[in-house]
């Protein structure tokens, strides 16, 4: 019997490196970004798609940003713009090949999706070239209206987000309210800077705390939509349109910033209803979001 293992042994030795190769190809093949394999936005035929490079400041590098206009536009008309955060793991084409978001555009919207990579669209507090906040804030807004025939007013401007984005989409509202007047947040990770230490998720930890800075630092305070919202000014921050799903993780930390909101008296609706944190909930939450964006921003 031995005899037979050691003869089956040296069989196998030719295709050895063979299957060395087979696995690295593979393993290589699943590193890369699904998105960017299988880019299949979901347009509608009065719509048009288009994907811009330009060099951020603030990152001291280029990056890229997707935007989705109307076909026709009059001429010298402005478009209000929603600017559409993509979650943690995601990127810019995210929103478009996994949502239904491309119809909002028909309603003479300018759709720009930027790249936020696993920032939190926050100064990273250990990486000083992860300027993230002030990429959106600064480089990326006045980058789209110069390109486009977008609106300059707060009054015809949004911003929205998922997930990571729904943090950022908040955080930013909060921070610069006179740039937005509507704001929304689809399963927001709205707790993240407060979340404590746990030897279940160390990794996350340490990435956040790269992004954050340290336990009770005062970057940490900074960027905490809790903490922003006991001390910004309801009367000035954008309309909060809110949702998440009754089967996420996140739904607690989502009630407690409910509750927050609505002891300061913000304006602002939250809703939660079934379902799981993914494109499914996401999308069933489109249409309430379109009607109450087009309410407050013309």
């Amino acid at each position: 019997m031995i005899e037979d293992f050691k003869e089956m042994k040296n069989r196998s030795r030719p295709f050895l490196p063979l299957l060395f190769l087979l696995f690295a190809v593979l393993t290589n093949a699943c590193r890369q970004e699904p998105a960017a394999l299988l880019d299949r936005p979901r347009l509608t035929p009065n719509v048009v798609l288009q994907d811009i490079t330009f060099h951020s400041r603030s990152l001291g590098r280029d990056v890229p940003y997707r935007v989705v206009v109307p076909k026709e536009i009059e001429p010298g008309r402005k478009l209000a713009v929603v600017y559409l955060l993509h979650g943690g793991g995601g990127g810019f084409r995210h929103w478009s090949n996994y949502s239904d978001v491309a119809v909002f555009a028909e309603h003479g919207l300018i759709l720009v999706m930027p790249e936020g990579n696993s920032s939190y669209y926050t100064n990273s507090a250990a990486r000083p070239e992860d300027r993230y906040e002030d990429y959106i804030v600064n480089d990326l807004i006045g980058d789209v209206e110069r390109r486009f025939p977008a609106a300059p007013e707060r009054s015809k401007r949004a911003i929205v987000g998922i997930s990571m984005g729904g943090f950022g989409a908040v955080k930013l509202a909060l921070k610069y309210p006179e740039l937005f007047a509507f704001a929304a947040g689809l399963s927001s990770a709205i707790d993240v800077p407060s979340r404590p230490f746990s030897w279940k998720r160390v990794g996350q930890y340490r990435e956040h705390a790269a992004i954050f800075g340290a336990w009770g630092s005062q970057s940490r305070k900074n960027n905490d939509p809790f903490v922003l919202a006991r001390s910004a000014d309801p009367a000035k921050t954008p309309y909060l349109f809110l949702s998440c799903g009754e089967q996420e993780g996140l739904l607690a930390a989502n009630r407690q910033f409910e509750s927050l909101l609505r002891k300061h008296n913000y304006q602002f609706e939250f809703s939660a209803g079934p379902g799981g944190h993914d494109w499914n909930q996401w999308n069933r939450r489109l249409p309430a979001l379109l009607q109450s964006l087009l309410e407050r921003v013309r």
